[in-house]
C-alpha cells in the first residue's frame, strides 16, 4: 500500500473508530439483525429503517468491535441512507469483493463516489485476518434487510 494511502486508511479508520457516525438505536426501526466475528470479538447490532418502497430512510448501529470493524459500521451507515435494499446489497458485494482483492467488474456509476470513500477499508486485503472485521457491518446489514435475527462471519 502507497504510504498515503495508508496514511489516509489510519486516519480514516482511527476518526470513524473514535468517533462512530450512526451509533444509536433508533426506536422506529423496521428492521435488526445481530452480527458476530468470533474470530476478533467483534459484535454488532445494525437497525434499519426501510419504507414502503424499500428505501433504507434510517441506519444505525450499536455494538463493541475493533477499530476496522466500527469504523467499517459507521462508514456503511451513512453511505446505505437513502439507498433501496436491492442497492445496498449490490453495494456489499462489490466493497467484499475489494476488500478480497477480486475484481469488481464495471462498478456502476451510483456507486463510484461511495467506492471511493470505501477504498480506505480496502487496505484489509493485505490483512485477511482484517477483511471479516470490515465487512462484518456488512453482512448484518443484508441480514436485516432479509429479516434474518443474526450472521456470522464463520
Amino acid at each position: 500500500m502507497e504510504d498515503d494511502i495508508r496514511e489516509l486508511y489510519q486516519e480514516v479508520i482511527l476518526d470513524h473508530g473514535k468517533n462512530p457516525r450512526n451509533f444509536r438505536h433508533p426506536e422506529d426501526a423496521t428492521c435488526e439483525a445481530n452480527g458476530n466475528n468470533p474470530l476478533c470479538g467483534d459484535r454488532l447490532t445494525v437497525y434499519l429503517k426501510l419504507n414502503g418502497e424499500n428505501l433504507i430512510e434510517d441506519a444505525a448501529f450499536e455494538g463493541r468491535g475493533c477499530a476496522i470493524s466500527v469504523a467499517s459500521a459507521s462508514m456503511m451507515t451513512d453511505i446505505v441512507r437513502g439507498k433501496t435494499a436491492s442497492a445496498a446489497e449490490s453495494l456489499f458485494d462489490i466493497f467484499h469483493k475489494m476488500c478480497m482483492g477480486e475484481d469488481t467488474g464495471k462498478t456502476p456509476d451510483e456507486f463510484t463516489d461511495d467506492l471511493d470513500k470505501l477504498t480506505v477499508l480496502s487496505g484489509v486485503k493485505q490483512f485477511p485476518m482484517r477483511v471479516k472485521c470490515a465487512t462484518l457491518a456488512w453482512h448484518t446489514m443484508n441480514a436485516a434487510v432479509h429479516h434474518e435475527e443474526s450472521t456470522s462471519t464463520e
